[in-house]
């Protein structure tokens, strides 16, 4: 499965990938989810808002266990942030069916749709639709770069985007949601060790998902000559944007918290040309609501300080908010007892600052979350990596875990 997922949508130059929702790779990806589903005989579905679920068992009879993750990337992202949830899913059910296992209960894996936001610059589209936390008139007014709506996206990909919106009756139907992820960081790595390489647990169980959200600042100066005007004549807000920049990261490290300005954009964008709008995307993350909001507010009162010395306008915008979710704790607890009775140790809970599915949906159905180690703690690059022997730890945790919730 591996092997044949791993050359869709991936740069040659690069070689990391570039599977932006309802683009040429992520049909791909989608029709590699179907075959794998076909193959074993799942019943294959596609929900109103584009998701994808391969079904063993009774869709409709409720109380299903469902586990699963996304496709798509990060501009030029790594091979194992999603793709490996969904993998492991597949193998952790050939492993239940090698073990004889019997279902009592509706199995399903799911794919969900644009869970990155690459192209329309909002995180989790497909599980925020589902669960009621995107509304379609909001959804409908998301645009990529080129100015394409994400209906219009949708529908020349051959889906119909006007059933898109809440799926209350589907959620119901959910009795737990387990999501395998490569760790975003490498807690697992360093745990249980006393080197910097680490030897630690190949496998983890999240507790909670910091709460994390982005914000558009868009500094308005005046375009000029770039050889002509002198610099006491100018309204560059390029000067604004990279002194923001930098008291980002000032105030995320007096908070221990994270900020990061990872995308910009200039206009005209000329080499010669004083900028008229520097638009930049702040992305920050905090073990607390608290602290979030004292680094957030920090920045923003840092960059207004910048723009009025230089004479520049100013707008701040938050895209996009998604709170603290705290994972339930009988299902979390549920999932460590199953995997401490099947491998006799205890295994590490660990927070993470980076956003899932899992955590969109955990205020409509019991959700939990396992990590695999990664070494290195890249991820969102080409870098990312995952050691085998610990996917196949994942699996089989994976497995465990679906055998205790799905086979009793």
């Amino acid at each position: 499965m591996w092997a044949d997922l791993s050359p869709i949508g991936r740069n040659p130059d690069t070689h990391g990938y570039r599977r932006s929702a309802w683009t040429g790779a992520d049909a791909d990806c989608r029709t590699w989810f179907q075959e794998q589903a076909e193959t074993r005989g799942l019943t294959y579905e596609t929900d109103r808002n584009g998701n994808q679920w391969a079904w063993l068992g009774d869709p409709t009879a409720g109380d299903a266990v469902v586990t699963g993750s996304h496709l798509d990337s990060v501009p030029d992202g790594g091979a194992f942030d999603g793709p490996l949830g969904v993998v492991s899913s597949f193998a952790a059910l050939d492993e239940l069916r090698a073990r004889g296992a019997k279902f009592t209960k509706p199995l399903a894996i799911t794919n969900f749709g644009d869970e990155e936001g690459a192209r329309f610059g909002l995180a989790c589209v497909g599980s925020r639709l589902t669960a009621g936390k995107l509304t379609r008139e909001a959804a409908y007014e998301l645009r990529d770069a080129d100015g394409v709506s994400l209906p219009e996206a949708m529908e020349a990909a051959g889906y119909d985007p006007s059933t898109i919106g809440a799926d209350p009756e589907r959620l119901a139907r959910i009795g737990a949601f387990v999501e395998l992820h490569v760790e975003q960081g490498r807690a697992l790595a360093l745990s249980n060790s006393g080197s910097a390489a680490g030897s630690g647990d190949p496998v983890g169980i999240a507790s909670a998902i910091w709460p994390h959200g982005r914000w558009r600042f868009d500094f308005r100066g005046e375009a000029n000559h770039a050889g002509t005007t002198r610099l006491v004549d100018r309204r560059d807000p390029m000067l604004s944007y990279a002194e923001t920049v930098l008291a980002a990261r000032r105030e995320a490290e007096l908070a221990g918290a994270v900020a990061t300005f990872g995308k910009i954009a200039v206009e005209p964008n000329g080499v010669n040309a004083i900028p008229s709008l520097v638009r930049g995307w702040l992305d920050s993350r905090a073990a607390d609501q608290d602290t979030l909001d004292t680094v957030v507010t920090a920045i923003e009162k840092a960059a207004h300080d910048y723009a009025d010395r230089h004479g520049i306008g100013l707008a701040v915008v938050r895209e996009s908010f998604t709170p603290v979710v705290e994972f339930q704790h009988a299902l979390r607890d549920e999932l460590g007892a199953v995997l401490r009775e099947r491998t006799g140790r205890e295994i590490p809970v660990l927070g993470t600052g980076a956003g899932h599915d899992a955590g969109i949906l955990s205020e409509s159905v019991p959700t939990a979350m396992l990590f695999v180690r990664n070494p290195t703690g890249v991820s969102h690059s080409p870098a990312e990596y995952a050691a085998e022997d610990d996917c196949l730890a994942g699996v089989r945790a994976l497995a465990d875990v679906l055998e205790g919730l799905a086979c009793r």
